[in-house]
């Protein structure tokens, strides 16, 4: 299926810049009119996304994350977050909950929240070359 409209922004891994990517997905999903819930969750899920990118991806620098964000014919949104950054090795053991590599800061649930509150989470990933997340949900599922 072909998105009905698309909007792309790239900007640095800086942590200020996690809201500005909600408020980006949010603002444009907000053309299907989903509910108050659904924004609160699509907004939960980019920002684990995007803070990944910042804690993971570009450890010690700063880097590009460019987010795609697609709306479909039947109110479906997809956000893609995506990184250059140093991949992730094991995919499978990164989703798991608990994983960790940021540290003891960190809770390793990242990937369990985006599955929480998407409906459908695909992770593609080499090393050395980057990650990218995304994020599927069908809004105004009643």
């Amino acid at each position: 299926m072909k998105p009905v409209n698309t909007v792309k922004v790239t900007f640095p891994s800086k942590s200020a810049n996690e809201a500005f990517a909600r408020s980006v997905a949010a603002s444009f999903a907000a053309q299907a009119d989903p509910a108050a819930d659904e924004i609160a969750e699509l907004k939960t899920a980019v920002s684990e996304a995007v803070t990944n990118c910042i804690v993971h991806a570009y450890k010690d620098c700063i880097g590009k994350i460019t987010m795609t964000v697609s709306l479909y014919e039947d109110d479906t949104i997809a956000v893609t977050v995506a990184d250059t950054g140093v991949g992730i090795p094991d995919i499978k053991k990164a989703m798991e909950p608990l994983y960790t590599t940021g540290g003891d800061e960190r809770a390793g649930l990242g990937f369990a929240v985006m599955e929480s509150f998407a409906d459908k989470v695909r992770v593609r990933s080499k090393q050395g070359r980057g990650t990218s997340v995304t994020l599927m949900k069908q809004l105004g599922k009643k």
